[in-house]
């Protein structure tokens, strides 16, 4: 076991794992950089040695993106907020810093990003670099709100990129899966603080596919779940409103939020591991216990929601058009199969955006994620999830499970030989590479 030395280390190497548990590593050593040249130097110090580089967040995402024998950069001391602009309606934010933390402090400033995700427990660069997403009709990705980052490059110099200053790193490292250098800061478009009112109801899965297109144009943020082994679904409408905030009780709250989706949700998924024969019954009561609610709040509240129990994850982006199509496949296939699927299925939208590795570059997306609780036997479920999605043009979310490659990728991602070209000029020897960057990018 090795000990890091030298400018923001110190730490003794440990292995590394993810949230979920499903990847580990051993790095050479730890730093935690506390500036962007402390950063810069400990780059540059890592080629010199011959190690790899990788950066690494709060760990949420279920492939190998982050795992290195070599440099593991710890980000928790390049966290805060460097400036806000309120002329020009943005937030630059230090890499390490966690969404929550960020949100919290927008909402002190009066301020807001446009969208999210539904958790925020990553941190900002994590984040936008495997493309985590909300859903939305016309807002997108949070990757698609940058207008600005400071990266640090394979030779240890500081880039700042943005649409007018190195435009053609720009417009792939808003979504550079940590393949083009480390991103030091953020700079993201934020707007004045807003309301939204949730809307929360069951709805037949029939009846959802059948009318989703209308369920789509009528709201700006519509997603659902639908539960396997259920014809049932969960809807959630998010739409802007004057207010005043009118967030969920406290006891409908801890109910919903944390005996139904969390504390109760543990027990059934432990049960169903242990055996899996009462998935299905336990599912029709599940899908039936979460009842009608609607609140107001301010976004990242609305937004967003706890998530303790843990499970791994694969999301595919098909074209929106082909959503109910992939979805009836899906549950036909479940449906004929001996899988026991304890998870529901989550679905969202993103508008087309212009990033050249985001699952909705140059196409309007519609996600589904399928779950499986952690400790499950899940190859099977995924894999034939899978073999549907990419029969759909499915492009997989960087930070989760698929076992696509290169290969695919040149012909899923018009750009994607534009992001190979420039990852060939800015980290020619691989610095920033490791196994999964290997399989997804090629040599």
């Amino acid at each position: 076991m090795s000990t890091g030395t030298g400018t923001g280390s110190g730490k003794s190497t440990a292995a590394w794992r993810n949230w979920a548990g499903n990847v580990s590593a051993r790095p050479a050593r730890e730093v935690t950089p506390a500036s962007v040249e402390e950063l810069a130097a400990e780059v540059r110090r890592a080629k010199t040695d011959g190690l790899k580089v990788k950066p690494v967040g709060t760990g949420h995402s279920f492939t190998a993106a982050a795992a290195t024998d070599g440099v593991l950069v710890r980000p928790e001391l390049l966290t805060g907020i460097r400036k806000i602009d309120r002329e020009a309606g943005t937030v630059t934010v230090e890499a390490g810093t966690p969404l929550k933390r960020l949100n919290a402090a927008l909402a002190r400033e009066g301020l807001s990003l446009t969208n999210m995700g539904d958790i925020m427990e990553q941190t900002v660069s994590g984040a936008t670099s495997t493309g985590t997403h909300g859903t939305g009709r016309e807002s997108a990705s949070i990757s698609a709100q940058i207008t600005a980052l400071e990266l640090v490059t394979a030779d240890g110099s500081v880039l700042t990129c943005s649409e007018k200053e190195n435009p053609e790193v720009f417009a792939a490292a808003r979504i550079g899966l940590g393949a083009l250098g480390v991103i030091s800061a953020i700079t993201f478009s934020v707007e004045p603080v807003f309301f939204l009112t949730a809307r929360e109801e069951p709805m037949t899965f029939d009846k959802v596919t059948s009318e989703f297109d209308a369920l789509y144009a009528e709201n700006e943020h519509f997603e659902f779940y639908w539960f396997p082994h259920t014809g049932n679904c969960t809807t959630k409408r998010n739409n802007r409103s004057a207010g005043p905030a009118a967030p969920p009780g406290k006891i409908s709250a801890f109910v919903e939020d944390e005996i139904l989706s969390n504390g109760l949700f543990q027990v059934v998924n432990s049960l169903g591991r242990a055996v899996p024969a009462t998935i299905p019954g336990i599912a029709k009561i599940s899908s039936k216990a979460l009842s009608a609610r609607s609140y107001t709040d301010i976004p990242y509240k609305v937004f967003t929601s706890p998530r303790r129990v843990r499970f791994v994850e694969m999301e595919y982006a098909v074209p929106r058009e082909a959503l109910v199509e992939t979805l009836r496949e899906l549950k036909t296939m479940v449906e004929r199969s001996g899988l026991r699927i304890s998870f529901p299925v989550e679905v969202r939208t993103a508008p087309a955006d212009d990033i050249a590795l985001s699952t909705a570059s140059g196409r309007e997306s519609a996600y589904i994620a399928v779950h499986m609780y952690r400790g499950t036997p899940y190859q099977a479920y995924f894999t034939a999830a899978e073999r549907i999605f990419t029969a759909h043009e499915g492009r997989p979310h960087w930070g989760k499970i698929h076992t696509r490659d290169a290969d695919y990728f040149a012909q899923a991602y018009p750009r994607f030989g534009e992001f190979t070209a420039l990852r060939d000029r800015l980290d020619p020897d691989r610095l920033f590479g490791n196994d999964y960057l290997r399989r997804v990018l090629g040599d």
